[in-house]
C-alpha cells in the first residue's frame, strides 16, 4: 500500500462534507445561470430589438421580422382598445404593407377571463397579433399606463420609442 500525502488523505466525514459543499456550489451556478437565461434584455434605443418567443392569437408562433419598421405594443386594456379601434377600420393587410405588427402583453389578465373572452375576440382579428401570456416576456418592455408603446425600428435596432394614448397620433405613427 503506498502513503499518500496528509493533504490527501480524508475521512469519510470530510469527503462528505466536501461533496454537499461541491453539490451547494453545482446548485448555485444552475439556479443562476436559469434566472439569467429567463431575463430578458431591455428594450432600448440603439440596442437591437430582442428576440420574443410569443405566439399569435392563433397559437402559431410569432416574431418581429427584420423589415419591420414599427412595433405597437399594447400592454394594458386602454391602449390594446386604442390599437384594435384603428387597426379594425382598416384594410387586414395594412400593417403588413406599413411594415408593423401589433405586440400585446395579456399577461396581467385573468387566466379564465383571457380563454373564455378575450383570445376568442382576438381571433376574429384579421391580422396577427403577437400575444404574451407569461409576464417575464415582455417585463422588460417600456411602457405608460393606458399608452400604446411605439417601438421605431430600423434593420432589428431600436431608433425611438415613444407612447401615445390618442387615435390621431396613432394614425400618424402608422401613416395613415
Amino acid at each position: 500500500m503506498t502513503h499518500l500525502p496528509s493533504f490527501l488523505r480524508l475521512d469519510i466525514r470530510t469527503f462528505a462534507r466536501a461533496l454537499w459543499v461541491l453539490a451547494v456550489l453545482v446548485l448555485a451556478l444552475v439556479l443562476t445561470a436559469v434566472a439569467f437565461a429567463q431575463t430578458t434584455l431591455p428594450v432600448a434605443v440603439g440596442q437591437a430589438l430582442p428576440e420574443l418567443k410569443v405566439k399569435d392569437q392563433h397559437d402559431k408562433p410569432w416574431s418581429v421580422v427584420p423589415s419591420t419598421r414599427l412595433v405597437l405594443f399594447a400592454a394594458g386594456r386602454k391602449a390594446s382598445n386604442l390599437v384594435q379601434g384603428v387597426l379594425q377600420a382598416l384594410p387586414k393587410d395594412q400593417l403588413t404593407r406599413r411594415q408593423a405588427v401589433y405586440l400585446a402583453d395579456m399577461s396581467k389578465m385573468p387566466g379564465f377571463i383571457t380563454r373564455t373572452f378575450a383570445l376568442p375576440a382576438l381571433k376574429e382579428m384579421p391580422y396577427a397579433i403577437g400575444v404574451s401570456l407569461d409576464e417575464a416576456t415582455l417585463a422588460s418592455w417600456p411602457r405608460q399606463p393606458d399608452a400604446v408603446t411605439l417601438v421605431e425600428l430600423e434593420n432589428g435596432v431600436v431608433k425611438g420609442i415613444s407612447y401615445t394614448t390618442v387615435e390621431a397620433e396613432l394614425r400618424a405613427a402608422l401613416a395613415l
